[in-house]
């Protein structure tokens, strides 16, 4: 079974996935929004940076957050200019990592469903003198629900799953920034492959079931918007 550090690193993986989700849904739905609407030219470089986790390798990513956010990295030097504490090997720092690695799970999904809704309602609830916000809040956040649902479990799942990224901005501090799958290397490293089936099984099984969680609400929704 689960042990106290197991379950430790679990409320650390699900906290930080939480928050990681709840924070690219706040800054990637207008973000998203506006890569739906735009028709600059140089778009294509945006969405090229924001595919770019899709291919980086973890830790490469990751290195170069650690050399950020560590004291002698812009972002770190700052927050110890300021009185702080540097981001490295923090949860914070991880929250940052999550954020910036997961953040093509949850805009490109919002993007495709803002761009399926094509400009045709909007231009309709427009001569009826609805405001931009309202178009917005009654036309283009029902019709891209599954968009939205698809992307808060994308995100979600795929920060809980996270391994190269965490492991080099947040080292592996039990009780601070040691999270699940770090804890299943760790068991696996010691040959205590119990607990690492335990905590593997679970993800496993989490997994799937968020997966058939947003293909049933996709499904379901087709069917009554079709």
């Amino acid at each position: 079974m689960f042990n106290e550090a197991d379950l430790t690193a679990l409320a650390i993986t699900l906290k930080l996935a939480a928050l990681t989700t709840v924070i690219l849904l706040l800054l990637g739905t207008p973000l998203a929004w506006w890569m739906a609407r735009t028709r600059w030219r140089f778009k294509f470089l945006l969405e090229a940076v924001i595919a770019l986790p899709l291919v980086l390798p973890p830790t490469v990513l990751g290195f170069y957050l650690l050399v950020a956010l560590g004291p002698d990295g812009p972002v770190g030097g700052l927050m110890a200019s300021l009185g702080g504490q540097p981001l490295a090997f923090t949860f914070t720092g991880l929250v940052i990592g999550s954020v910036i690695y997961s953040i093509p799970f949850v805009v490109q999904p919002l993007q495709n469903a803002f761009v399926t809704i094509g400009r045709r309602p909007l231009e309709v609830a427009a001569t009826l003198r609805a405001s931009p916000m309202d178009r917005f809040f009654t036309i283009v956040l029902p019709l891209a629900r599954p968009g939205f649902f698809t992307a808060a479990v994308l995100g979600f799942a795929h920060t809980v799953g996270e391994f190269g990224v965490v492991l080099m901005i947040g080292g592996n501090i039990p009780g601070e920034t040691q999270v699940v799958s770090i804890a299943i290397y760790d068991h696996v490293e010691s040959l205590e492959y119990v607990h690492a089936h335990w905590l593997s099984g679970g993800l496993l099984l989490m997994s799937f079931l968020m997966l058939i969680a947003v293909y049933a609400f996709n499904r379901r929704f087709n069917i009554v918007q079709p």
